[in-house]
């Protein structure tokens, strides 16, 4: 990529951090392969005390891709992943791209329809699954049903003893079991790789009954390494979900070389953080852009010892944090602020922890001085989004970091705040404008939606040769040193909690309420979570406001970080010349009336 000055932010890089940096040429398998190569003998996962070392993580990668290739898996085709954080989610990760496959992550807390939306986009017909939600992917009709199914329980990556603790007849091992795994088993085939699979036909549709194969049978298979296509920079290795404002979600598809770079980019960024002697701790689920690079990909690429968490559990961390702090732990900021809680409470010690990177909502000085006073070591904001990889900005671990703001460019990133209704002509510096971006991280565009596609990228200006530029959607200012701020979002996405939260996909979910007659979503700021989802409604005539039981019919069709937490009944919505509601005005009036409350 050619560079041409000014770049502000190069000279407020921390010491040790390239302007630029040469670009892998491999692809995210040989990536993993290199640390097994070189780290052997080093732990590389730990599950609840459970170690894999990189070596055996090797072996489970090839006999997984084997297993799968026997299945039918081939180079190009998409196979889904609905797991959470947990040894076989990286095995089964790295098996899929060793084959040239497409690994699609899913939300395994999505509901049946949000699921089976991106089954019917994707197409899948081979998916990796958590156990407990076998039985609704089996569910999915003719049109979007898969052939294998590959289900895993996650306890048996546990110690022994610890699983044994799970079946104790007591109230609180069976409830930490329920949270695991499937307590009722589904009807599972003993074979490894059946060969047929039934059909059974009701009144409405054609519902087909995938082959369903344990986990540990597809890894019974020896490896045969040689005769399996090596995916190459240039393949795609990742389609990841993100909302649309029109509640749709697109799938944004990610070559090896976008994650590949994205990871490089990271390592360069924290020169301190050596290979083979780090530990990344995985509070972040894997199954989001964010905790996906940081931990599937950066952590894996520098031979560093991954803590994997199926869901974020201070008690948990905590007890790991005594044996061997994280040397490396990206989060979100509620996170940071339960973590220290939890360790004041405890009397535990937070020192040791280096770097916190901290994304995905805005990161306050409440929450960085006391972390860092605890911690001894660095809690610094960073910012990307799905479509990038994810990460394009970060602030420097150093003391020229900056609070308030999402940082600098990474190395080879480029940034530039233009007109939102005309992304060719720039803004003048520090003015607000749409934040456009461009770097080896950017996506080449949405599964199987080239307008939408179309839409997002700015072809290049200025004469540079460079290639296209990428609009994020969101309002930002760069001010004179190259710091980015983040000021609004044009998509008008709500993210709370790190989740995105398309407003019309809620509003069409509560326009099916009899008692509701129009709606709004927005998002309203929140302490812990970023922002909160709330709607406004005009009531039918005659109807009155029930928020929980409003709740409680969403439901079965949303995940629970997209409901509602509260919900205030209006007169009307306001709307502009052409019937459009006109969600700031709404958001607005919802926080005046927040705060008259409170």
């Amino acid at each position: 990529m050619t560079f041409s000055p000014p770049r502000p932010w190069i000279s407020n890089y921390a010491e040790g951090v390239p302007p630029q940096i040469d670009l892998p040429a491999g692809s995210l398998f040989d990536l993993v392969e290199a640390s097994v190569s070189e780290f052997a003998d080093n732990i590389a996962l730990e599950f609840f005390g459970a170690t894999t070392t990189y070596a055996e993580l090797g072996e489970q990668i090839l006999r997984a891709a084997e297993g799968l290739r026997l299945l039918g898996v081939q180079k190009g085709d998409t196979v889904a992943l609905v797991l959470p954080n947990c040894p076989q989610h990286v095995v089964a990760f790295y098996a899929v791209l060793r084959l040239g496959g497409i690994v699609v992550e899913h939300n395994p807390l999505y509901t049946p329809r949000e699921l089976r939306h991106q089954f019917e986009d994707h197409g899948a017909k081979v998916a990796i699954l958590w156990n407990k939600v076998v039985e609704t992917v089996q569910q999915f009709p003719a049109d979007v049903a898969v052939d294998s199914i590959v289900s895993i329980d996650i306890t048996r990556a546990m110690p022994l003893a610890t699983r044994a603790l799970l079946r104790l007849p007591i109230t609180r091992a069976r409830e930490a079991r329920a949270a695991l795994t499937m307590v009722r088993a589904a009807p599972l085939s003993n074979s490894a790789v059946p060969s047929t699979s039934e059909h059974s036909t009701s009144e409405h549709s054609t519902v087909v009954h995938s082959t369903v194969v344990h986990w540990h049978k597809l890894l019974d298979h020896p490896t045969v390494d040689g005769h399996i296509f090596r995916p190459t920079t240039a393949d795609v290795a990742l389609i990841q979900y993100t909302s649309g404002t029109t509640g749709s979600p697109r799938g944004a598809t990610l070559t090896h070389l976008n994650l590949v770079s994205n990871a490089a980019q990271a390592r360069a960024w924290v020169p301190t953080v050596q290979r083979g002697t780090s530990v990344v701790y995985a509070v972040l689920p894997m199954f989001h852009a964010y905790g996906l690079t940081l931990c599937l990909t950066f952590a894996m690429s520098m031979g560093s010892r991954l803590v994997l968490f199926p869901k974020f559990d201070p008690d948990l961390v905590l007890a790991v944090v005594k044996k061997h702090p994280a040397t490396f732990l990206p989060a979100v900021p509620p996170i940071y602020e339960r973590l220290a809680a939890a360790a004041a409470r405890a009397g535990v010690s937070l020192e040791g922890i280096e770097i916190a990177i901290s994304g995905a909502m805005p990161l306050s000085a409440s929450v960085v001085e006391p972390w860092e006073k605890r911690t001894g070591g660095y809690l610094v904001e960073g910012y990307g989004l799905s479509e990038t990889s994810p990460v394009l900005t970060a602030n420097p671990v150093g003391q020229s970091r900056r609070a308030g703001t999402v940082g600098l460019p990474l190395p080879n990133t480029e940034v530039r705040i233009v007109d939102p209704e005309n992304p060719t002509v720039d803004r003048a510096a520090g003015d607000e404008g749409e934040l456009i971006v461009r770097g080896p991280q950017v996506f080449s565009g949405y599964w199987r939606k080239a307008e939408e596609t179309a839409a997002v990228f700015v072809p290049a200006v200025h004469g540079d040769d460079a290639g296209p530029w990428f609009r994020t959607g969101d309002i930002a200012t760069i001010d004179a040193d190259g710091f980015v701020s983040i000021v609004d979002r044009i998509k008008e996405l709500i993210i709370t909690g790190g989740f995105n939260v398309a407003p019309s996909e809620v509003e069409d979910a509560l326009r099916s309420h009899p008692s509701v007659a129009d709606v709004a979503v927005v998002g309203l700021p929140s302490t812990r979570s970023g922002e909160e989802v709330v709607a406004a409604v005009v009531l039918a005539p005659g109807a009155e406001l029930h928020e929980q039981l409003l709740r409680d019919f969403l439901r079965p069709n949303l995940a629970g970080y997209k409901i509602p937490k509260r919900v205030f009944a209006v007169d009307e919505l306001p709307r502009s010349l052409i019937g459009k509601v006109i969600r700031r005005e709404v958001r607005d009036v919802l926080q005046a009336s927040s705060h008259a409350l409170q």
